[in-house]
């Protein structure tokens, strides 16, 4: 029997199908949950992520348009889900941004207050402007699972990674007081600490290439993660299986993130 059947969600942040929410949708659809999926604005957005969807196998997908950075936005697209679904038992939160301008080594303390103010809110803060209007849907179900992406960078310095670790030590605190506040509905907010992957969003990082070289020559796995492995902790996180489990941050790094040097 699947784990998850009869669960339905969405999922926010597919850009394509090397992104991790993609990885991630796949893990849930396989084990028999229904999901629906938030894309930024624009027909050319929609288009990319349509694309992703269907190598998902997902059948006239429910697609709605979301700019995370508009609390308005946030509304219409829970608004919508909620026309197509009556129960809402997981939230992925799959979204980051910084400017690449100051994802550079040897930038960050030249990073303008703008940008250090726009990554905060749209890497962070969105999982909370998505977790008060996804509170009342799981409620009425009985509670649900809340989960966004991190990074090792969130704890310790990553050259490069810059005001984007800054944003994603934010989510992870974040994700604490939310699971703190939420418990007593039942409804569960944790963090997934993915190892390096190359994406979109990973390649606008200043020395992707020697994150991806330490993670091959020094994790206890001597291999780099994969997406399948992001995907297979959103399955547990999603699932019964983890009703114990709330305001964690939950490494998938091959443990990358044990070794000191």
């Amino acid at each position: 029997m699947a784990l998850l059947n009869a669960k339905v969600g969405l999922v926010v942040g597919i850009a394509n199908e090397r992104s991790y929410a993609w990885h991630i949708a796949h893990g849930l659809i396989a084990q028999g949950a229904r999901c629906a999926f938030a894309h930024l604005p624009g027909e050319k957005n929609e288009r990319r992520t349509r694309r992703a969807v269907d190598e998902l196998g997902v059948a006239d997908p429910v697609l709605v348009p979301m700019d995370a950075g508009k609390d308005e936005d946030i509304d219409a697209a829970f608004d919508r889900y909620a026309q197509s679904f009556d129960r809402l038992d997981f939230l992925v939160h799959s979204i980051a941004y910084a400017d690449r301008d100051w994802l550079a080594i040897g930038k960050f303390a030249q990073t303008p207050r703008q940008a250090y103010l726009a990554a905060i809110d749209i890497s962070a803060y969105t999982l909370l402007g998505m977790a008060r209007r996804a509170r009342d849907l799981m409620a009425r179900s009985g509670g649900g699972s809340i989960m966004a992406m991190s990074y090792y960078g969130a704890q310790k310095v990553v050259p490069g990674y810059n005001v984007m670790g800054v944003a994603k030590a934010a989510l992870e605190c974040t994700a604490r007081y939310l699971a703190a506040e939420l418990g007593g509905l039942k409804i569960r907010v944790n963090i997934i600490s993915g190892g390096y992957l190359r994406t979109l969003a990973s390649s606008a990082v200043g020395g992707v290439d020697k994150m991806e070289e330490l993670a091959l020559t020094k994790a206890p796995l001597r291999r780099g993660v994969e997406g399948k492995d992001v995907g297979g902790a959103a399955v547990w996180l999603a699932s019964d299986l983890s009703a114990g489990v709330t305001g964690e941050t939950i490494y998938v790094d091959c443990g990358i993130n044990t070794i000191g040097v």
